[in-house]
């Protein structure tokens, strides 16, 4: 199916929703184990509901797929978790960054895992997101534990993202999305003996503020029930490295939001800035390049 304007303006927007979850994630008051274990249970009963009033099916084909959304569930945890605390051990700008790596994890992944050529243009790209990293690593960069969680929120962002663009030909995107939120509130759950063992200072922080429960129900229900779920229904028109490039976008909407909010401590260095506009205009010449050179491919990619 070829994407309509229709689903371009809808990828933007899901692009705007997810530059803002940054932004939440450092106004919630919660850790960010408690506060990915909110948002996916938030999610998981928030899609329930809303299956139940579109009456909608919770069936999945077979036991095998199954397993895969539960496994996929886990991997969304983790990009969360890495996400997040990348945010909260530099600040939601660094995190951004490092998330943009995605396009070029999805460069390398989505043809191994669909039996394609790997597109040297989309690998280019990838490593131009690769040489913005540097310049900004490059010049005394006091954030490098949270660029490299943030770094690593891309990887897995991609490796769900792939998956999912195979598991939603069979299973619908509402029951995908349904079942990977309840499976990574589950592997939550699990994770917090351990976390609160090693991590954490003994204890769990369960009692979210007022304001907490709305920037939860946020992050839950706007940037996870309805943007995660779409994303993956756009997974049927676009190839899952435009979506990841596209996605690329979130630091201009979450660096801008994050100046807004919390000013001068949002501030980089020139070097910074220079990085993330090396890692944007990748998002930029990608359309051009593939109207360029669309005689390359073996197949057409949206």
């Amino acid at each position: 199916m070829k994407p309509t304007a229709a689903d371009y303006l809808k990828l933007h927007f899901i692009v705007f929703l997810f530059g803002f979850t940054a932004i939440l994630g450092k106004l919630i008051s919660l850790p960010s184990v408690e506060m990915v274990f909110y948002r996916t249970f938030l999610a998981a009963i928030g899609m329930v509901i809303l299956m139940t009033v579109m009456k909608r099916s919770f069936s999945v084909p077979s036991k095998k797929d199954v397993w895969k959304l539960f496994i996929t569930g886990l991997i969304v945890a983790l990009h969360w978790l890495t996400f997040f605390a990348s945010g909260r051990l530099a600040n939601p700008s660094v995190s951004l960054v490092g998330f943009a790596t995605c396009s070029l994890w999805a460069a390398l992944i989505e043809p191994i895992a669909k039996r394609k050529k790997i597109k040297p243009m989309e690998v280019g790209l990838g490593v131009a997101v690769l040489i913005g990293l540097y310049i900004i690593f490059a010049f005394n960069f006091d954030y490098a534990l949270g660029l490299v969680l943030g770094i690593a929120s891309g990887f897995t962002a991609a490796v769900f993202s792939v998956i999912n663009s195979k598991l939603v030909r069979s299973v619908s995107s509402f029951a995908i999305t349904l079942y990977e939120m309840a499976a990574a509130c589950i592997g939550i759950v699990l994770f917090f003996p351990f976390y609160k063992t090693y991590f954490s200072d003994g204890e769990l922080h369960l009692l979210p503020s007022a304001v907490d429960w709305v920037y939860l129900a946020i992050l839950g229900w706007a940037c996870s029930v309805y943007a995660y779920s779409q994303m993956i229904t756009l997974t049927k028109k676009f190839s899952v490295f435009f979506i990841q490039l596209a996605l690329n976008l979130e630091p201009v909407y979450g660096i801008a939001f994050a100046i807004l909010i919390f000013g001068q401590q949002e501030v980089m260095h020139w070097n910074f800035y220079l990085g993330t506009a090396i890692i944007l205009g990748a998002v930029a010449l990608y359309p051009m390049l593939k109207r360029r050179f669309e005689h390359h491919f073996n197949s057409p990619d949206q």
